[in-house]
């Protein structure tokens, strides 16, 4: 029998629902994989519609969510939707009147009694066909293409009762601490956010990684990190592997992630701008990738941290000490504790590292020299200057950033293509 990765879970699943809106292109993705994902974990597939604008607006969620992206992150966002299309084998443009109203399609959803041929219908008629799903003509030849008679259905989809289960189904999403779509539910208390944790929702333990299909060799993998955050801390802790498996080159680049979010415009903390719902699902989803790479984490007691004094001793040591010090100082701020802000804690790390007393006031004494600083500056300006929005951010010879410790699966396919 399977055993379950994620503390909590147990195998094989009870149950499957999948939450959704048509308003969203990675929620269309989604849907493209959901049976096969049901059919896999051996459970019925149960659609759950909702009414996403409904959902935003009970968590004061701005309705033109992709609006409030800075320019690096939407052409980012952009580019990974497509990434992901291409990837799963699925056709998806966006329409130029994005977002269209929904509501009459999802009523026409529910009138026909949540059938999946119209679910993918009216998903193929948004993505693929650019058509207006509010349109009664577009909905109607939905229907008729599911074998449905669309006068009687679109008369039903009318009805103050088929109204009432929308807004009902609607107002259990937000019960349920659902915050966007696509939303998973698995025995009906596991939720997981997205197209991309489709193996965090079948619950299995992660398998071993297939041999590269080429080699990277002669190529240069840049990586944005900064000790501050969670997610950089579980993307350098998979570096090793990857460059090992890849041949690339491997080219670190430390930056003041406070700093790089000051220059664009971002919050300092982003996270602290998400809902309560967003803010526990990531926490969440921190606790399942740590659990799912068998990388130990948990959240520090002080956070944020200021982590310039770390950056720039990364900077001053020697290139055989770097890589050292950089996964043991990682390590102590997010799976042992310890205030990386604290110049006594780096010291320690320092003496782990090898060094001794007099090494260890070298270090200080280097870490604070100008060339340093300017080199720490220049490379978050760098970052700035080259579409980089958060860390950890890859980038394969040059190329257009990958954001996402998360996103290193096509990573590893540019490397070696």
């Amino acid at each position: 029998m399977d055993e379950a990765f994620e503390p909590g879970r147990t195998l094989p699943a009870r149950s499957l629902e999948l939450w959704f809106d048509y308003t969203c292109p990675f929620a269309y993705l989604a849907s493209t994989q959901a049976e096969g994902l049901a059919t896999r974990m051996g459970v019925r597939l149960d659609w759950q519609p909702m009414l996403l604008g409904g959902v935003f607006k009970a968590r004061s969620t701005p309705q033109k969510l992709f609006e409030t992206l800075g320019p690096a992150k939407a052409a980012h966002n952009g580019r990974d939707m497509e990434r992901w299309a291409r990837t799963l084998g699925h056709p998806l443009r966006m329409p130029a009147t994005h977002p269209m109203r929904s509501v009459d399609a999802l009523r026409v959803t529910l009138a026909t009694g949540i059938d999946p041929k119209v679910i993918a219908g009216i998903y193929r008629a948004y993505w693929v066909d650019n058509a207006d799903i509010a349109d009664r003509g577009v909905l109607a030849e939905v229907l008729r293409a599911a074998g449905h008679d669309p006068e009687p259905a679109l008369a039903r989809a009318a009805t103050d009762a088929v109204k009432e289960e929308l807004r009902a189904r609607t107002d259990r999403a937000i019960a349920k601490g659902i915050f966007g779509v696509p939303t998973w539910i698995v025995d009906g208390e596991h939720l997981y956010w997205g197209q991309d944790r489709l193996p965090f929702v079948e619950g299995k333990r992660r398998a071993p990684a297939p041999a590269p299909p080429g080699s990277a060799r002669g190529r240069t993998l840049e990586v944005f990190w900064d000790f501050s955050s969670p997610f950089a801390y579980l993307g350098v802790m998979q570096l090793e592997e990857l460059v090992a498996r890849t041949g690339a080159r491997l080219v670190e680049r430390p930056i003041v992630v406070g700093g790089l979010f000051k220059s664009i415009g971002m919050p300092v903390v982003p996270l602290a701008t998400f809902s309560p719902e967003k803010q526990a699902h990531v926490a969440k989803d921190l606790e399942r990738w740590s659990a799912y790479l068998g990388v130990r984490y948990r959240f520090p007691t002080t956070f944020p941290v200021s982590s310039i004094h770390a950056l720039r001793l990364w900077l001053a040591l020697p290139e055989a000490l770097r890589a050292p010090f950089r996964d043991r100082t990682f390590r102590a701020y997010w799976a042992e504790d310890r205030d990386i802000g604290n110049q006594a804690v780096l010291a320690g790390i320092l003496a782990e590292c090898g060094l001794d007393e007099g090494a260890i006031r070298d270090a200080f004494a280097r870490s604070g020299a100008d060339d340093v600083k300017a080199a720490l500056r220049a490379s978050t300006d760098d970052a700035a200057r080259r579409g980089v929005f958060g860390v950890p951010t890859f980038v394969v010879d040059g190329s257009a950033p990958t954001w996402g410790q998360d996103r290193l699966a096509f990573v590893e396919a540019e490397l070696t293509a």
